[in-house]
């Protein structure tokens, strides 16, 4: 994940170079003997299990790459201090993981710590492996898995890309003492306190496989989640920067949270990336395509279940108001940024703000749109977005990049025009605000899905 900082990433360096001076020069942790787990067989029924856990594990977002085998790795993760590629994760005894006993599998999900090859000893992962949600996955869940990636994945003889990181942060001191730090004990989840089952079975998705704190919940200094779990405050799924996207509250307080959102509506959300709250972008699209759409209803109720039970709703809601749209009908373009959406947005989200349903979202009430951190808006306006494809929205919409055509005063200006328009209730933003978007988005490893406008005065 490129949510690491540099700054963060010598102080760690830093520890870890004390790490070597005091000798600690390979993994001491036995995981021996610790679980006694039996290798499985190629059971239908155990990998079918296992290919369900692995869509909720989201490992395909993250393992799978255009033009290459499924699983087989290469997925560029920008960092400040160079670009580290997930690993091949297919059953290839000389590229992938086909080496690997159960034992070794376990290990690495659930306290990341990789089995090593050849001369190489065992090592730990980088955190952009979320082994600190996946140690609370249980036995039997872990087992199923590595039945699907054993016998239910076909191995492909892919070598592994060469992280492109620095000496000396590219040795693995930093990561052992990060582990020791802040992993957590590998222990199965514990559905006790939750006072109903399918609140603790939504609770298990959100904060194991699911892995959703990675990206919702902000991190300290050390780079550790500020909050792992309900029980530790209300910092738990509040949101956080995530490259040139900000991963929104999943809490229910206020505007651009999930406080007017229902279960129904997180389930239905999580299924084909739209409701009538708001619709997919960035990551999350990913996430969808890869993950959630792939999860039985009930399962997805769960979810939503659950993260309805977090925070402390501010009972504020959305209402519309149809001042701008009658003066947009009218003619009347007088309000900073409101002549810029005219000309650029109009026509695809209407001028009353309400879109198109199922094609193009609406702006009013949007929890994207009244978002706290208006981080997203700004870079959907620049990056563009596409909306994701899965079984029940098999079509799939683009929203081109704006970032060629209006400068950092236009994008600011009607940003913060569509954060106020409608009833909605966000703060303006500055220039200033613009322009650290874009240089987020330069860092970014991928060019953008979405197709750019035809300049016209470009052609001939």
């Amino acid at each position: 994940m490129s949510w690491l900082r540099l700054a963060d990433w010598f102080a760690v360096a830093g520890v870890g170079g004390l790490a070597a001076v005091l000798g600690v020069t390979q993994i001491s942790d036995s995981w021996s003997g610790r679980h006694s787990l039996a290798e499985p067989g190629a059971d239908a029924s155990l990998i079918s299990r296992g290919a369900y856990i692995a869509h909720l594990a989201d490992c395909s977002a993250c393992h799978s790459v255009p033009g290459k085998p499924p699983f087989a790795g290469g997925l560029p993760m920008a960092l400040p201090i160079g670009t580290l590629y997930t690993p091949n994760i297919t059953p290839d005894p000389e590229y992938g993981i086909g080496e690997w006993t159960l034992r070794d599998f376990d290990r690495v999900m659930r306290t990341g710590i990789a089995r090593g090859h050849g001369m190489k000893p065992a090592y730990s992962v980088y955190p952009a492996m979320p082994y600190t949600s996946y140690a609370s996955m249980p036995a039997e869940d872990i087992r199923a898995l590595w039945a699907y990636f054993r016998f239910g994945v076909q191995p492909a003889a892919v070598p592994n890309r060469k992280s492109d990181i620095m000496w000396p942060l590219s040795m693995r001191f930093p990561l052992t003492l990060w582990r020791w730090a802040f992993g957590p004990s590998a222990e199965p989840f514990d559905a006790t306190g939750y006072g109903d089952a399918t609140i603790a079975r939504g609770a298990y998705f959100v904060d194991g496989p699911g892995h959703c704190g990675e990206c919702h919940t902000p991190r300290g200094v050390g780079l550790q989640l500020k909050a792992s779990t309900h029980a530790d405050g209300p910092l738990y799924l509040s949101g956080a920067k995530v490259e040139a996207w900000y991963a929104p509250s999943l809490r229910s307080e206020g505007p651009g949270t999930l406080e007017e959102w229902s279960a129904e509506d997180i389930a239905i959300f999580l299924k084909t990336g739209v409701n009538h709250h708001s619709t997919a972008f960035g990551s999350m699209t990913d996430v969808i395509e890869h993950s959630t759409q792939h999860m039985t209803d009930d399962d997805l109720l769960a979810v939503g279940k659950y993260l309805k039970t977090i925070g402390t709703p501010v009972g504020a809601s959305f209402q519309y108001d149809p001042a701008t749209a009658n003066a947009l009908a009218a003619g009347n373009a007088v309000e900073r940024g409101a002549l810029v959406y005219l000309d650029n947005c109009a026509a695809c989200h209407r001028p009353d703000g309400k879109g198109y349903a199922g094609v193009f979202p609406l702006l009013a009430g949007n929890s994207a749109v009244e978002s706290s951190n208006a981080l997203s808006l700004i870079s959907v306006v620049l990056k563009g977005s596409t909306t994701p494809r899965t079984g029940s929205t098999p079509a799939k919409f683009t929203m081109p990049p704006f970032a060629w055509r209006l400068d950092d005063r236009q994008v600011a200006d009607v940003v913060s025009f569509i954060r106020s328009a409608w009833g909605n209730r966000a703060a303006p933003i500055d220039a200033k605000d613009v322009a650290r978007a874009r240089r987020d988005i330069a860092k970014m490893p991928h060019l953008p899905e979405t197709p750019p406008l035809v300049d016209p005065r470009a052609v001939p």
